[in-house]
């Protein structure tokens, strides 16, 4: 029986552009392609689950037009449940724009309509799956998702990404995860400093059985009890790195959701996470479980493949 799990958070659309290098000043240049592809931390882990064999929900907010429903298409192609996709009159999709240069680092400039509404009284599920992931963008719904994982005993995980709420507000989803793994921009804004070790510290509270960050090609650290730990990613020829981390937390949610141990978990996420960069597009690149094999003959997949 295939595991499941529930995200929940930012769906939105990507125009993504590639170019040679990304401007450091005010100036018009053209991109060498372009690209549209939904993105948003939540919905491409939601992909990501699909990808690997998983079943995958979203819950969201989009806007009632024309960008909304190219993301819920995307999403229906991919196999993801939009039960919980929410369209709203009178409100625009969020969206951004990837500029993506040669080396395939990016910068992000990123949408969301303030008038999306905020209130997630109707996200209601019968059943939040085998696990729970949620982003920052949607403080009520991740609050609501959270709170009902840990009273039905589901692990919870938190992509602790930058965020525009408040520090109370991101402290209080922070609480209300068991597994938390930040950005590096995301730890260095919570907790006030660029050190990894300091900010997990800060960071950590007695409510979470892991807190973690990804550090890019440095790949993933955690606090093991009072030791900072670190697992590198394995080497690959960077494309894009767009939805990189996206692809790890998915990846790390469905190793949750069929109760894998951490070490395990983050092994796998590792290699999910390098593949997806090796190819350009935030899902484009995202792998199934016979590129992992292919790619990792030595990673244990017998759990993922026998879907149970």
């Amino acid at each position: 029986m295939k595991r499941s799990v529930f995200c929940v958070g930012l769906a939105l659309q990507d125009t993504i552009l590639t170019l040679d290098r990304i401007p450091d000043h005010a100036v018009k240049v053209y991109a060498r392609g372009r690209r549209e592809v939904g993105g948003g931390p939540a919905a491409t882990a939601a992909v990501t689950v699909a990808r690997l064999g998983g079943r995958a929900s979203i819950a969201a907010r989009i806007g009632e037009d024309n960008i909304g429903a190219m993301i819920r298409a995307e999403f229906e192609a991919c196999g993801v449940d939009t039960t919980w996709l929410r369209a709203f009159q009178r409100v625009q999709s969020s969206g951004a724009v990837v500029l993506v240069d040669s080396s395939g680092e990016r910068l992000i400039v990123a949408y969301a309509d303030p008038e999306l509404p905020s209130a997630a009284g109707w996200l209601e599920p019968k059943s939040w799956g085998d696990a729970v992931l949620c982003d920052l963008t949607w403080p009520d719904g991740a609050l609501r998702s959270l709170h009902a994982a840990r009273a039905a005993g589901i692990p919870s995980l938190l992509d602790a990404d930058i965020s525009r709420h408040a520090p109370d507000t991101v402290a209080m989803i922070l609480e209300a995860a068991d597994h938390v793994i930040f950005s590096r921009p995301g730890l260095a804004q919570f907790a006030g400093t660029e050190s990894i070790e300091e900010g997990l510290r800060i960071a950590r509270r007695s409510s979470h059985s892991f807190v973690g960050v990804t550090d890019g090609a440095d790949g993933l650290y955690w606090l093991d009890n009072s030791e900072i730990r670190n697992a590198p990613p394995p080497h690959v020829d960077v494309v894009d790195t767009t939805g990189a981390g996206d692809a790890f937390h998915g990846a790390f949610a469905l190793a949750l959701a069929h109760r894998r141990p951490i070490a395990d978990a983050i092994a796998f996420s590792n290699v999910v996470a390098a593949l997806k960069c090796t190819r350009p597009g935030g899902r484009a690149g995202l792998p199934d479980p016979v590129a992992l094999r292919k790619f990792a003959p030595g990673l244990d997949l017998d759990w993922l493949m026998a879907g149970g």
